[in-house]
């Protein structure tokens, strides 16, 4: 797994996209050898005033050429085997990186081939250990550090895991890169840094940190205080070289694209069992997205923003200690942008009842609550993921929207992608990704059903004791005899097994990977279950 064999590399293919780039004489103050507390750290932060802003922006500007920083040299991407992390190691290697290593907890995950095959070098290990994280960063010239957790479902609840791996692990990659004299640090952080459930329209990085103490949930607490550990390091000087870290640290809006697999796939799997019914906020709530290439591209331009060994030019790279918000720079609606159509291209029901935001708050309490009583058995994949959570409501049903200036001013980011093509791209990936996978009712039919044939059942075969002396007493009001109703129940038991039969040999056909699952599925819910198997034999 630490050792695969490097493949040849792709052929780099020109970039449609090559931005100006700025440049700031201006000196930094020098990073303090002892990591700062983070109390003090968290109360001293600061944002960069207006007149500091353009005082650092004064300075010449020059172009850099698209792959500048990135031809030749050796990377590092920590949960590089996940959705961004993937799309961001193949990127560079595109643009002629001599060298990609991804650190991820996972052994392999549904990118690892297509990195394997790029010649991608994958590691497992945990950023929590800092041994691991330097066996990956010894030799590499830039880090990309995007593992963390906590972001969304069941990991929410799990507060002391979310601050092990957000702040003791960035703290880890912060110690290797001051270790192997890493030049470059490119933090991936979030919108939450700032925003804590109260109104942001066109917010800027000016803007100040959330009060730590009021955040609703530890991912949003502990990204703040590890992106402002990573700030503070910029300018640290390398243990044994003459080189310093230069770090920042980018913001995404909500991401989306096609393979994205934390908030899309769990609204799908909402939706398919009928949960997804509602919408929180109304329809003038609106907040910010970014299309995964866009944010790639972002990434990678804040990595050139670092470089500091340009011939012929001295000073502190623009992005050096910068914070940066990327977005589609299309605020929008979330349930009209993506989640609805979404649902309605894949055949589900469209939210149509609109909870307000109060309301949805004090039920995701409700919800948090039951969650945190069952936080010892959270990991057990019986428990089903929360329908949602307080900060989850925050983030659909509260408008909050960031402007992209400061980063297309600093480093040229424009996207590349619109909001249009990028929903098309997504919802396309997703129709394709439901003909591989078992579909079926939603959990209100199984729950009529499955509770009819079992009170039916039960009625027929069991002595008419309590509740079954009513069940029993409607079923003889239809049927008139218990002879009739066993004969009835007999050939509905017949027929939903002759109708698995028929759903296996289909299945065999178009969706064989899952023919077992509809033959029990269809044995449980007889056509209920047959009709959704008939549609993909029919597409």
């Amino acid at each position: 797994m630490d050792k695969p064999r490097l493949l040849p590399r792709p052929a780099v293919v020109p970039h449609s996209f090559s931005p100006p780039w700025a440049w700031t004489m201006v000196g930094r103050s020098p990073w303090v050898a002892v990591r700062p507390n983070i109390a003090t750290l968290i109360f001293s932060a600061t944002p960069e005033s207006h007149a500091q802003y353009h005082t650092r922006r004064r300075d010449t500007s020059m172009d850099l050429s698209e792959n500048e920083g990135i031809e030749g040299a050796r990377f590092a991407v920590t949960g590089g085997l996940g959705f961004v992390g993937a799309a961001l190691s193949l990127e560079l290697l595109r643009r002629g990186a001599q060298e990609v290593r991804c650190l991820d907890l996972r052994a392999s995950s549904s990118w690892s081939q297509h990195l394997l095959d790029a010649g991608v070098r994958l590691f497992q290990g945990d950023v929590r250990k800092k041994e691991d994280v330097g066996r990956v960063f010894r030799g590499v010239d830039c880090v990309f550090h995007l593992a963390s957790y906590g972001m969304s479902g069941k990991e929410m609840v799990h507060a002391g895991r979310t601050e092990e791996v957000n702040i003791n692990g960035t703290s880890n990659v912060l110690d290797a890169c001051h270790e192997h004299g890493v030049r470059r640090l490119v933090y991936v952080s979030t919108y939450n840094v700032v925003f804590g459930g109260h109104p942001i329209v066109n917010g800027n990085e000016r803007l100040p940190y959330f009060p730590i103490q009021d955040h609703v949930d530890a991912y949003g607490r502990t990204k703040s205080v590890a992106e402002q550990l990573v700030l503070k390091s910029n300018g640290r000087q390398a243990k044994s070289k003459s080189t310093r870290l230069y770090t920042c640290a980018i913001r995404p809006a909500a991401i989306y694209g096609p393979g994205e697999e934390r908030h899309l796939p769990r609204i799908i799997s909402l939706a398919k069992l009928g949960l997804a019914f509602f919408k929180i906020g109304g329809p003038n709530v609106k907040t910010d997205w970014v299309y995964a290439d866009n944010l790639v591209l972002a990434l990678i331009l804040a990595n050139m923003g670092l470089i500091d060994d340009i011939p012929g030019r001295k000073g502190t790279p623009v992005a050096a200690g910068q914070a940066y918000f990327i977005c589609d720079g299309a605020p929008v609606n979330s349930f009209e942008f993506i989640i609805s159509p979404l649902c309605r291209s894949l055949g589900y029901t469209v939210p149509r009842v609109t909870l307000d935001t109060s309301i949805a708050l004090a039920v995701s309490k409700i919800i948090l609550f039951i969650s945190t009583l069952l936080y010892p058995w959270l990991d057990r994949t019986w428990i089903p993921q929360p329908l949602m959570l307080p900060a989850e409501v925050y983030k659909v049903g509260v408008t909050h929207h960031f402007s992209y200036l400061k980063a297309k001013e600093e480093l040229g980011y424009v996207p590349m992608t619109s909001p249009k093509e990028g929903l098309a791209a997504t919802i396309s990936y997703f129709k394709e990704r439901k003909r591989g996978e078992l579909d079926g009712p939603t959990i209100f039919t199984w729950l009529v059903v499955g509770t009819g044939l079992i009170a039916a059942s039960s009625a027929a075969c069991l002595p008419p004791v309590g509740p079954l002396k009513w069940v029993l007493a409607i079923l003889l009001s239809v049927f008139r005899s218990m002879v009739v109703l066993r004969v009835v129940l007999v050939v509905v038991f017949v027929c939903h097994f002759l109708e698995g039969i028929v759903a296996w040999f289909l299945a065999k056909k178009v969706d064989p990977r899952n023919a077992g699952w509809w033959f029990w599925q269809t044995v449980a819910l007889g056509f209920l279950s047959l009709r959704f198997l008939l549609k993909k034999v029919i597409a």
